[in-house]
């Protein structure tokens, strides 16, 4: 559906519209996947419709709805915003769907030859995903310090939890049912710590998301950064190392290189992937060496070849501690 044959209330109904034209073949859903957080993020939604998103921009909360069309070198995706930050929302549909996202370099056929096979094969078969960028720091850096040292599902639920409670509805009368806009940073900092508790979030966790967010305007301004410099200053914030730096620059600059250290299932994975043996961040690193500047495509196209990794060994425990 574009916005041309979109029903005429749908239409009608949208502050800003634009039609972006990525130039080759485009993927939506490959390329907007990493954004969220879980299928049941509540401020994504997948409908026959098109791709929906609320968040905030510097003129104000917007709900978007995104719809791609066309094939290979004609495709484009129609982008609708509705709310006081619709025309905000709508100038940065280009780099958020990754127009500044350059894989020439990954596909030279010299850089290419050094590939592992199951890279190239997974390359060849999705030649159509961009790694996106958002510019949106505070809305990456939160619920990537809510996944620290947890499990995915512990981290989520809780993720969820604080945005039933404190996220605003989707502006606009066409947003979906149950789209949220993440609080700001200012709503954030506002939450009493016994929601913290109710959320499953440990003090450590919340003092950090405290701590990061009284220097929200700094935050925003790594944007402009180059993500190198970005992931550094972020560090520079206590309780925010090189994973949470690595998690948030890949969404806020579609990062081509940044690796997750540190993450619980990653390095054995690539190892795996790689070598058929279970490894460490080191040893996960030394196996990427060879494609430094790369290494981030070349992770996204491991989890794009559909390997898995072997599902023996111990594994994390969910706590839950809302009760105590």
């Amino acid at each position: 559906m574009t916005i041309a044959d979109a029903p005429p209330l749908v239409a009608a109904a949208a502050d800003a519209a634009v039609r972006w034209h990525p130039g080759s073949s485009f993927r939506l859903d490959q390329t907007m996947f990493p954004l969220m957080r879980g299928n049941a993020d509540p401020s994504f939604a997948s409908h026959s419709s098109g791709f929906w998103m609320a968040f905030t921009t510097a003129s104000g909360p917007v709900t978007m709805r995104l719809s791609a069309g066309g094939v290979g070198a004609d495709s484009f995706v129609d982008a609708q915003a509705w709310g006081p930050g619709a025309q905000d929302a709508v100038a940065g549909v280009p780099r958020l769907l990754g127009a500044d996202d350059d894989w020439s370099s990954f596909d030279e056929p010299a850089f290419h030859a050094t590939l592992p096979r199951l890279v190239t094969e997974a390359r060849r078969r999705n030649l159509a995903v961009r790694l996106p960028s958002t510019g949106r720091v505070v809305d990456s850096l939160v619920p990537t310090i809510l996944e620290q040292k947890v499990t995915t599902l512990e981290a989520r639920r809780g993720y969820r939890y604080l945005m039933y409670r404190f996220g605003s509805k989707a502006p606009g009368a066409s947003a979906p049912p149950g789209l949220l806009v993440p609080p700001t940073a200012r709503q954030w900092l506002a939450i009493p710590s016994w929601e913290w508790h109710k959320a499953g979030v440990g003090p450590q966790r919340s003092a950090t998301v405290m701590r990061a967010l009284q220097s929200a305007v700094a935050l925003e301004r790594l944007a402009g950064l180059d993500s190198a410099q970005a992931a550094a200053k972020l560090q520079t914030i206590p309780g925010i190392g090189i994973w949470s730096a690595a998690e948030v620059v890949q969404r806020t600059h579609g990062c081509p290189d940044s690796i997750s250290v540190g993450d619980y299932h990653l390095a054995a994975y690539v190892g795996y992937a790689l070598t058929g043996e279970k490894t460490d961040d080191a040893g996960m690193l030394h196996l990427l060496e060879p494609w430094r500047g790369q290494r981030q495509r070349l992770v996204r196209m491991l989890y794009l070849s559909g390997f898995r990794k072997p599902t023996f060994g111990p594994r994390m425990t969910v706590q839950d501690h809302r009760g105590h």
